[in-house]
């Protein structure tokens, strides 16, 4: 898989550089060792990086592979990676997406699915609501059937930090229409398991 170019903003890498220097400075090191001259702006361009899904339409993305289609089961994209940063601590959380639809005349190309994970997931976020906000995206997008999402993370800010709990999964779920039925709800979490 080839991943997307990123290019950052100079003037965004810099603002974010002069603040890092300083927070460094009030860590107690100094900025201007060797290991650290290039840190803050290192750290510059990868919050631009972990964050460039405030820059991204993730309903531009799912239309611009639309497809009529009478297709009417369920369509599942699962094991879909993703790292995003807690808007609590900015400490990453990371793990899979299982994303799923049932097609109501219209379908996207599968991994428009996955692009739009990463697109919420490029945001501070909580887990709780990047699993609502994918599941919109799609109905709104798609109005299909039905759509259920299943995320399953590690957050560092609980391991690392606070209660400290290595290995810890918090799994979070969302669902509509089709997916009420327990039934179906069923089926989904069968397939992803």
């Amino acid at each position: 898989m080839n991943p997307q170019p990123f290019d950052p903003d100079i003037a965004v890498t810099g603002q974010i550089s002069e603040h890092i220097s300083q927070v460094i400075n009030l860590l107690g090191e100094d900025v201007s060792r060797q290991g650290l001259v290039k840190t803050p702006k290192r750290v510059g361009e990868a919050m631009q990086f972990m964050t460039k899904g405030y820059n991204e339409d993730p309903e531009k993305i799912l239309r611009s592979a639309l497809f009529e289609e009478d297709y009417r089961q369920m369509v599942i994209v699962k094991d879909i990676d993703f790292y995003s940063l807690c808007e609590h601590h900015l400490l990453p959380f990371f793990g899979k997406a299982h994303v799923a639809y049932i097609p109501n005349g219209k379908i996207t190309g599968l991994s428009k699915i996955a692009r739009i994970v990463d697109v919420f997931a490029h945001r501070l976020q909580v887990q709780e609501r990047m699993t609502t906000q994918i599941k919109e995206c799609i109905q709104n997008t798609l109005q299909p059937l039905g759509v259920m999402v299943v995320i399953e993370a590690e957050h560092l800010c609980m391991q690392m930090r606070g209660v400290q709990k290595p290995h810890s999964l918090t799994v979070t779920s969302d669902f509509t229409g089709a997916f009420d039925r327990p039934q179906t709800r069923e089926e989904f979490m069968k397939l992803i398991r």
